[in-house]
């Protein structure tokens, strides 16, 4: 059987086009086995919400992810089927999302009988936080940060567009601002109440109206990087010390090489002397 050049050209073609996916598939068997050494190692239920940018698609384009509704709902199914009596582990990494889903999963994971822990290997900004609230406990890397849970409102904080409104005389104020400091005081009101609903099963009630009033009620900017040290300040069960097995499994959501300009070389212990 014998190829010409054009043969060639195509089958290159279709190999470079198959080649995300194939490589999607192999992360995803490695993924799975690593969920599964977890599960063993510290006897729990794992489920994991990792979001990044990926080569998702037939020609490798790039993804971007955030807690929406169908996570929401793949979550609670797995915590549902989840027994009563066995731990889960939730992994998170996210950059936040929408309220409704992440109240939603923070519901679902404050219900579930036995105990939850919360990994942060680096970052679950807004939503994600909002999340990592209703856990028993939350572990934190050493440099892994939550966020604040503030609403945002057409991209701008809740809190500022009501100082804005506040800041002048009603006759001076546009009307569409009137209707977005508005919607924003429901907004800062909801989100308070939903944190300190999932809180006060650890906290009094008290103590909970202070977390929620200081990470909702826009103190800081919206991707201000709260510490493990300001989060244990707040009285949030956190503990340092991510497990190698967690850092291990992130490497298997890479990012696509094009997106990144980070680059280093394996590190070489220098070598001893012969005697």
């Amino acid at each position: 059987m014998s190829f010409d050049f054009s043969s060639l050209l195509w089958m290159a073609v279709i190999a470079m086009a198959l080649q995300p996916l194939l490589m999607g598939r192999w992360f995803a068997l490695k993924r799975e086995q690593a969920i599964r050494a977890i599960e063993k190692t510290h006897e729990t239920r794992v489920i994991t919400m990792i979001h990044r940018q990926e080569r998702r698609s037939l020609f490798g384009l790039s993804v971007s992810r955030h807690i929406d509704l169908e996570d929401a709902q793949t979550i609670i199914a797995a915590i549902k089927e989840t027994p009563s009596s066995v731990p889960i582990d939730l992994i998170l990494h996210t950059p936040g999302g929408l309220v409704l889903a992440a109240m939603q999963i923070a519901r679902a994971v404050e219900a579930h009988p036995a105990k939850v822990t919360v990994y942060v290997p680096v970052y679950a900004m807004s939503g994600g936080t909002l999340i990592a609230l209703a856990a028993d406990e939350i572990v934190l890397g050493e440099f892994s940060v939550l966020g604040p849970i503030d609403p945002q409102i057409l991209g701008f904080p809740a809190a500022s567009i009501v100082k804005a409104r506040d800041m002048k005389p009603v006759a001076e104020v546009m009307d569409l601002t009137l209707v977005l400091a508005d919607v924003s005081e429901k907004a800062l009101a909801q989100v308070k109440r939903g944190a300190v609903e999932i809180l006060t099963p650890r906290l009094d009630q008290a103590a909970a109206e202070i977390v929620a009033d200081k990470l909702a009620g826009g103190h800081w900017t919206h991707d201000y990087a709260l510490t493990a040290a300001e989060a244990k300040s707040l009285g949030l069960p956190v503990k340092v010390g991510m497990p190698t097995e967690v850092l291990d499994m992130m490497k298997l959501y890479p990012q696509p090489v094009q997106q990144s300009g980070v680059e280093f070389l394996p590190v070489e212990l220098p070598r001893r002397p012969r005697v």
